[in-house]
């Protein structure tokens, strides 16, 4: 990642809470999430796919031991996998490295949450019989819808709301250069096709539901006329957005005291150059065999970009490290970086290191720096990151991706979809996440 020059960053919204209650509401919304995987992490068999026909004996044991139906256990893995909670491997769900930090971060909880707001339509499915390219259009051209709600700090009637979703879809198809309803056939009305903006109604109380189930606004009726209102989660989550395009990197001070993960965090937003002078700093202040180990055991830990950096920290160790991580090569979440490492290290070209990596290596290691870029980079680094990818193409990227089994696909996917500016490829992606999230093909 590269420094940015500063910016200004934005102000939170007037009344935003302190952060402290905002990750209160957001443990509220997330309860069930949080009760069921935990049980998962209890009950080592708990089935990967509950909402498959096999998951049946698992939700039971579940609704049972929690007090809930199986409904709501459904409903409530679900938003665990994708807020963070729990991770899939093969048949196994295991605990996600925010639930370990669920009581205790109030960052990490915010940032499930999130996660959570982001993939609101998978959440929500959308209604039955309506084209696919009028659902892309609705959540491509949401962002605005938000930005009203935002900025009005209050109420917005429902109609107001859909004279704004329909204006942005008109532009959205301008800037495509679509003539609405072109691929009819003649006397089929637009809202039957999805290219019209006639079904528009029903597509924005299905976004609006959608949210309001992730807790990102609350729909009432007045004397009026129905209105929605961003809760303070919301209104945050529309700032976030913003913040993370305008918020300067700073660089680290006192990194040669901190653990080793604070010291790779503090690192995360330098360039390589002063990067590596950090690195040398802080190794110069132990032993290498005690650094070594601990680079590697934050390298093993959840945090898709502490691990890159970790082994970009070895390569200024060099040979004191190459036992440890030549060890490290029959991890499979280590093993892409170790391989590439010890490339490097035999004298291997950087650019060449890669032809050490197997095409489903290659695939999962994409995989893990998109999530690396998700959780702590901007979007359109998440954009440009399509281009390292061995495939080529994003549908054989898309095949492969499906195949290789990351933990974090779905996370990665709804984030790629949900930064990305052109709407086919962006609709394909969000696909891609949703055959992911529910076991399809």
């Amino acid at each position: 990642m590269t420094t940015r020059r500063t910016r200004p960053a934005p102000r939170p919204p007037e009344g935003t809470p302190p952060r402290a209650e905002l990750a209160r509401q957001a443990r509220h919304v997330l309860a069930d999430a949080v009760r069921i995987a935990r049980w998962a992490a209890v009950e080592r068999g708990a089935v990967a796919a509950p909402s498959g026909p096999s998951a049946a004996p698992a939700q039971k044991r579940a609704a049972a031991a929690l007090n809930l139906t199986p409904g709501q256990v459904r409903a409530g893995w679900d938003r665990a996998r994708l807020a963070g909670l729990v991770e899939l491997h093969g048949d196994t769900a295991r605990p996600g490295w925010r639930l370990h930090a669920w009581d205790r971060d109030d960052s990490a909880v915010l940032r499930g949450w999130v996660a959570l707001f982001d993939a609101w339509s998978l959440v929500h499915p959308a209604p039955e019989g309506v084209e696919p390219s009028a659902v892309a259009e609705v959540v491509e051209a949401l962002p605005q819808v938000l930005s009203l709600l935002q900025l009005s700090q209050g109420p917005v009637l429902v109609p107001a709301l859909l004279d704004l979703l329909g204006q942005r879809v008109e532009e959205l198809r301008g800037e495509r250069c679509e003539v609405p309803g072109a691929e009819q056939a003649p006397g089929t009305p637009a809202a039957a096709s999805g290219s019209g903006t006639d079904g528009l109604p029903a597509l924005l109380d299905w976004a609006l539901e959608g949210l309001a189930a992730v807790g990102a606004l609350t729909l009432d009726t007045g004397a009026e006329g129905s209105h929605a209102t961003l809760t303070p989660l919301g209104n945050w989550a529309v700032w976030v957005k913003l913040e993370q395009i305008c918020v300067a990197a700073q660089s680290p001070a006192g990194n040669i005291e901190q653990s080793a993960g604070d010291m790779l965090r503090g690192c995360a937003r330098l360039t390589p150059g002063p990067a590596r002078a950090e690195y040398r700093a802080w190794l110069a202040a132990r032993t290498l065999s005690s650094a070594v180990t601990e680079l590697l055991a934050v390298a093993r830990g959840e945090d898709a970009l502490l691990r890159g950096l970790a082994f970009e920290a070895l390569r200024v160790v060099g040979a004191p490290a190459e036992a440890e991580v030549r060890a490290t090569v029959a991890e499979p979440s280590l093993r892409p970086y170790a391989l590439l490492w010890l490339a490097e290290y035999e004298g291997a070209d950087p650019d060449d290191a890669q032809d050490v990596l197997t095409r489903e290596e290659s695939t999962w290691l994409w995989v893990d720096t998109a999530a690396a870029v998700a959780d702590h980079g901007e979007t359109e680094l998440l954009v440009r990151h399509l281009d390292s990818a061995v495939q080529g193409t994003v549908p054989a990227l898309l095949d492969e991706i499906r195949a290789v089994g990351h933990p974090r696909t779905v996370q990665v996917l709804v984030a790629l979809a949900a930064a990305h500016p052109d709407p086919a490829l962006a609709k394909a992606v969000r696909r891609a996440a949703f055959q992911v999230h529910t076991g399809g093909v």
